[in-house]
């Protein structure tokens, strides 16, 4: 009897699953919703038991309960007994997705036990998987893996002829982000010329390596997040990917409907007030005229172009210096580095500034009380005048020297602001240090950009800036992002969804894309910046992005806040709701693969399974000027408007019903609306 393709189960298997390690979990944790939504209790993660901290990302549920499953879903329960009966401990149980949400990355842990686990991992999912496989024989199963932490099971499973489908997909190779770690390679233009064996063997990681390629040989299916990692893994692992599958975001979770611009403000005060205690006693610039620019990730000095972001930093600020700007420009850098915890003057220097705004506050209090009984008692009691004019008679002599106090201790001794918020371990060899040394950002009075260094990532419990990574995201004018090595690059499709303008690079997967959707110069109108890293030399490449940042400076508020509004507009373009359609179209193609003549018998024809654009077809359309909604590629079809998915992929969700999934506002006669006055009354920029 042949299986059930139309209700097949889904399993996916990470090492991020429930366990913060890197982006693949906000990857994993973002899309499970939609997943979830369209498999219900088919779907199913499988991943390594943290023990630490499963806890807190795990509700579990009495499993081996009678009525745990449902009737067609016993074959995992019976499964998860023999698992259990053979001396195997798990946990399973509801992923607690929307109490525990979280977007930073976490960098790899110091201690490398990761082949170890990976293989333990790969047999023990193997098992699981052959069991449910001889349990269950109605339905289908696709097994979906990611990166090579994962992917032992993939040859394991051809090799035993587990019947599954499997997909494998590659977040970044193993071998290019360590080739490019080193900053001393032309990667992308030498990939054809590496022996991959040799320069893995060099690194000491050819045994993971022969995972990653293994892993991509036997999926069914093999895909990647980004068409520049496409053409990497074509190159280093020796398999054309079948499709990309570009990570998205859940929209929802970052996006606050028509509120955003206030949301900036609001966030941007809280950056207001950590930097009047980080530049106490030298604080002689202008709030309303400062922009926050930020560059945040792993710290991967090369790779992520920290030291691409700061040496522009110091061009930007010689331009500004020259051309007379009175603009400030704040540039965080918000990296993980070691270190023993926040530095005492910037614990001190916050408090200082608190107590000083609290010992205001309670004195514009009294002298508010003051106001209230003088205007009461005129014109009694001798009152001559309606409004006090005395000071004196306002500000009593305890609240002079309380505020004299405070004011005082306000005091720098001459000493410049800190360019790093906490003690380093490895002060004199950190990368991003000695580098803001070299260039001589010191924050300097005459210096219109300053810099702050803060290695760590942000959180609400901060003690001096007490903000999550999103809501400071919110709370910055431009995001900067010019990494050399950025399969896609989450940072900056969290700055679109919350309408923050970036800087991002066409090395970068979500760079590329977004260069590949709209029209040549015109994606800055959308504020999307992309500084050109693979065909200009590197000093070419950091004048482009001097030039943006500096452009960027020159906008006045209310232009800053319609670009604002078109980043914001093309949020629905990175939202799972519309990126998950890849991954319908990966399982659809394996399915195809696997099972051909039920394939064919379920859709009613025979379809190419060359690759997912083979399978779909469709041709792609950019967009140019900026629309009152989010642009996208389109074509008409059998009379109606049917609108491409990213990835420069075909479109095989167009014969299930697109408009199920995603819908663009059209004119009359079918053209996008255009929006040519983006005015907007909020009064923040």
């Amino acid at each position: 009897m042949g299986r059930d393709l139309q209700n097949h189960l889904l399993f996916e298997t990470a090492t991020e699953v429930a366990n913060r390690v890197g982006g693949i979990y906000s990857v994993l944790k973002s899309k499970a919703p939609v997943t979830v939504a369209q498999y219900k209790e088919n779907y199913t993660l499988l991943g390594p038991l943290n023990k630490a901290t499963y806890q807190n990302e795990v509700d579990p549920i009495d499993w081996d309960a009678e009525d745990a499953f449902p009737e067609h879903l016993k074959p995992i329960q019976l499964s998860l007994r023999k698992m259990r009966d053979a001396g195997f401990y798990f946990i399973y149980g509801k992923w607690l997705i929307e109490d525990l949400w979280s977007l930073v990355g976490i960098p790899s842990p110091e201690n490398d036990f990761e082949t170890n686990d990976a293989i333990l991992l790969g047999y023990t999912v193997t098992w699981f998987l052959g069991e449910v496989a001889v349990h269950d024989q109605t339905h289908a199963i696709v097994a979906h893996f990611h990166e090579w932490l994962a992917g032992v099971a993939l040859p394991l499973c051809r090799k035993k002829k587990i019947d599954v489908v499997t997909i494998f997909t590659t977040h970044a190779t193993l071998l290019g982000r360590y080739l490019c770690a080193a900053g001393d390679v032309d990667f992308y233009n030498n990939l054809e010329h590496f022996d991959c064996d040799q320069e893995a063997g060099k690194r000491g990681i050819y045994h993971r390596y022969c995972i990653e390629r293994a892993a991509a040989h036997t999926a069914d299916v093999f895909t990647t997040v980004s068409q520049i990692t496409a053409l990497e893994a074509e190159h280093l692992l020796k398999r054309k990917p079948d499709g990309i599958l570009p990570n998205g975001i859940n929209v929802v979770k970052f996006q606050a409907v028509h509120e955003f611009q206030n949301l900036h403000a609001l966030k941007k005060e809280k950056i207001n007030e950590f930097i009047r205690g980080h530049f106490h006693g030298n604080f002689d610039f202008d709030l309303d005229n400062t922009l926050y620019f930020f560059i945040a990730g792993r710290y991967e000095y090369k790779n992520k172009g920290a030291d691409m972001f700061i040496e522009s930093l110091a061009r930007l600020n010689y331009r500004l210096k020259m051309s007379g700007s009175k603009k400030t420009v704040v540039a965080f850098i918000i990296m993980p580095a070691k270190n023993n915890s926040y530095t005492v003057e910037e614990l001190r220097s916050q408090a200082a500034v608190k107590a000083l705004e609290n010992t205001v506050n309670e004195v514009t209090k009294n002298i508010g009380k003051k106001i209230f009984e003088h205007a009461l008692k005129f014109p009694h009691n001798g009152i001559e005048k309606e409004v006090p004019d005395n000071l004196e008679e306002l500000l009593g002599q305890s609240d002079k020297v309380r505020l004299k106090r405070r004011v005082l201790a306000l005091r720098s001794d001459n000493h410049l602001p800190a360019v790093v918020t906490h003690n380093m371990v490895d002060d004199s060899n950190d990368p991003i240090l000695n580098q803001i040394r070299h260039v001589q950002l010191f924050n300097n009075s005459s210096d219109r950009v300053k810099v702050i260094f803060h290695p760590e990532f942000l959180n609400s419990n901060n003690p001096i800036l007490g903000l999550d990574y999103d809501e400071f995201v919110r709370g910055t004018h431009l995001g900067v992002f010019p990494s050399y090595y950025e399969p896609w690059g989450y940072t900056p499709a969290e700055c679109t969804v919350m309408g923050i303008p970036s800087i991002t690079t066409n090395l970068s997967g979500f760079g590329a894309y977004m260069e590949d959707l709209i029209e040549t110069d015109q994606a800055k109108d959308y504020g999307i910046y992309i500084v050109d890293r693979r065909f200009k030399n590197p000093d070419e490449s950091v004048e482009q992005l001097v030039d943006y940042m500096e452009e960027f400076t020159k906008k006045n508020t209310r232009q800053r806040i319609n670009q604002r509004n078109r980043t914001e507009r093309l949020s629905d373009l990175l939202d799972w709701k519309r990126m998950g359609l890849e991954y319908v179209k990966a399982r659809q193609l394996a399915l195809r693969r696997g099972y051909p003549q039920e394939f064919k018998k379920l859709v009613g024809e025979e379809l190419n399974d060359d690759s997912m654009d083979a399978l779909a077809g469709e041709k792609k359309i950019k967009i140019s000027r900026p629309l009152s909604v989010p642009g996208s590629p389109r074509e008409s079809r059998a009379g109606s408007t049917v609108f491409m998915t990213p990835g420069d992929l075909g479109t095989l969700q167009d014969a299930n019903n697109a408009d199920d999934y995603f819908n663009l506002t059209l004119n009359a006669d079918g053209t996008p609306v255009y929006d040519d006055d983006d005015d907007n009354d909020d009064e923040d920029a």
